[in-house]
């Protein structure tokens, strides 16, 4: 199975229930020299305090973004999705948010976001699937592979919560199924 892609332009990473302590675990060991951006969907609570950004900086050598409208794309960076919106991208180069309703009982719904990514980068793109207890990222994970993206999926055998993964390995040829040590790994590879 051949990870190295010398062209990817994104990786895309949705997460719900059991989710943190893998991309926790990632971002510790993603080398600073990568030369794209990372991006997080995770559902959280829609009025929650913005914690998240902090806690993850914290583990992080690069730079933690949350996102806001109109954000330009940078490498180096890892963004991530504000509670209570749907990211879109317009192009290559900015981020909006969208206030729509929700998809898969979530705002932001990884679905949308992958779909979005894929239209946008193509075979260029990398989008990641972690534990979870609904399909939200699944039909997006589809998608992302008509559009010749490469898919990677949390093994279930390690999620904390396995619906997800397993509904998304199930349904979907992938690239690769990962254990969350080698996560890091694997992107490093990009």
């Amino acid at each position: 199975m051949k990870t190295q892609n010398t062209n990817t332009e994104m990786v895309v990473i949705g997460g719900s229930a059991g989710s943190l302590q893998v991309i926790l675990e990632m971002i510790k060991n993603v080398h600073l020299e990568i030369a794209f951006p990372i991006l997080l969907v995770v559902h959280r609570k829609a009025h929650s305090a913005s914690i998240l950004p902090v806690l993850l900086q914290q583990f992080s050598a690069m730079e933690v973004i949350e996102i806001e409208d109109k954000t330009e794309i940078k490498n180096n960076k890892l963004y991530i999705v504000p509670a209570d919106y749907h990211l879109l991208f317009e192009d290559k180069k900015i981020m909006s948010l969208d206030s729509s309703e929700k998809m898969n009982y979530s705002r932001p719904s990884i679905d949308v976001t992958f779909k979005s990514a894929a239209e946008i980068y193509g075979e260029n793109l990398v989008g990641v699937l972690l534990s979870g207890a609904n399909a939200d990222g699944v039909e997006g994970l589809h998608y992302i592979k008509k559009n010749k993206g490469k898919v990677w999926i949390q093994d279930p055998e390690t999620a904390e919560v396995d619906y997800m993964p397993k509904h998304a390995a199930d349904e979907i040829e992938y690239d690769l199924l990962i254990k969350p040590d080698n996560l890091a790994n694997f992107i490093n590879q990009l």
